[in-house]
């Protein structure tokens, strides 16, 4: 077969979709038409898992039946905590935590009725999280409270308490920001495991395991160790020269779709502003402030013919660090608002499926003949 060859099916469009516009060029995204800006700051949650399921605004009827729904399948068995616990033991990450979780629950799988494990995977991610976080400090896990909103009962079930208004505010913030994006690794992971037509537990637990990479959902933690270093330094400008002497990335710019700053980062920036205009301490969000304006100016001397700005994952360190989520737990967190997406897209493509089956040029070697192992 001839014909280009896109490395990383850069620029390459595998299918259609109605769930969320990208416009890398202008840095602009919305989900089912809506600007990211207004679903993150006017939506709860659960209002922007309803918008990605089934295309709409929930009425305030509908809305309530369908919290109830979410929050009435977030209990998880004994024997999915017995794997958690054993991973939180073994020092497994969060994320290999939530996959075992994940795949190890008995969750339904129930083949003529998607849309029902699609609710059970949403509403159980943040209790496994909880769940492998709490046994990793020696402590027995917290039942998920269903009177409590997503983000809300989240907080509570790592700490034990109800978290403050400015803390749920956001969190929900950013579960609402980061829900979904297109075709990204994981995402396209999971469409490409139901094109197998494989339950959509399958799929969520693929999705995990592509989102583990450093590549695609592993950069917030380092994020933030960089900004504690800069923090304690107090010179942003030599840290950003060495980083980039030295031939390492700066973690938290540039975008593979992206060639201006990330939307999603100005509504985090915004979100991460109003919590610590509240806080006692705003050191940690004014360092990152002066940290990009420094890194935005150096990146742009050092590579002059492409723009590397700001990415979703800079301001949700900022945010994530200063509303309580550990450090460790960032990704996971990622992986809580993103299964929505994830979900949302098998959907989609369970509606008009076909077999994702691409292909690869070959360039190996070609007309060999077999020699006999005793002539080797």
């Amino acid at each position: 077969m001839t014909g280009p060859v896109s490395e990383g099916l850069d620029g390459i469009a595998v299918g259609e979709t109605e769930i969320s516009q990208i416009d890398g060029s202008t840095g602009s995204l919305a989900i089912r038409g809506y600007p990211i800006a207004e679903v993150a700051q006017e939506a709860t949650y659960e209002e922007t898992v309803f918008l990605l399921l089934y295309g709409r605004l929930p009425t305030a009827e509908e809305l309530t039946g369908f919290r109830k729904r979410i929050a009435s399948n977030r209990e998880i068995s004994n024997k999915v905590k017995i794997v958690i616990e054993q991973a939180a033991q073994e020092e497994k990450s969060a994320m290999d935590a939530l996959r075992m979780g994940v795949a190890g629950a008995n969750l339904g799988h129930e083949r003529d009725n998607p849309e029902a494990d699609a609710i059970r995977l949403i509403a159980v991610f943040p209790t496994i999280v909880a769940a492998y976080w709490r046994y990793r400090q020696g402590k027995d896990p917290i039942a998920p409270r269903q009177d409590l909103r997503h983000a809300a009962n989240y907080l509570y079930m790592l700490t034990g308490e109800k978290a403050s208004e400015a803390r749920i505010e956001g969190v929900e913030t950013y579960l609402n920001t980061v829900a979904d994006h297109g075709l990204n690794a994981s995402t396209f992971t999971a469409r490409v495991v139901v094109s197998t037509q494989a339950d959509l537990v399958s799929a969520g637990t693929a999705a995990v395991g592509a989102l583990k990479g450093p590549l695609h959902g592993g950069a917030p933690g380092p994020v933030l160790e960089m900004l504690r270093t800069v923090n304690e330094t107090g010179n942003p400008a030599d840290y950003v020269r060495s980083t980039l002497a030295g031939g390492d990335r700066l973690m938290g710019f540039g975008h593979r779709v992206y060639r201006t700053r990330d939307p999603r980062a100005a509504v985090l920036e915004d979100a991460a502003h109003e919590f610590y205009t509240e806080s006692d301490d705003a050191d940690l969000f004014e360092t990152a402030r002066e940290f990009e304006e420094v890194a935005v100016e150096l990146l742009a001397e050092r590579v002059p013919d492409r723009r590397l700005e700001t990415n979703v994952e800079f301001y949700t360190a900022v945010l994530l660090a200063g509303v309580g989520v550990p450090k460790e737990l960032f990704t996971t967190t990622f992986a809580i608002s993103r299964v929505s997406g994830w979900m949302a897209h098998a959907l989609e493509q369970l509606d008009d499926n076909r077999l994702i089956r691409p292909t690869a040029h070959y360039t190996g070697e070609i007309d060999r003949s077999w020699t006999a192992i005793a002539e080797r």
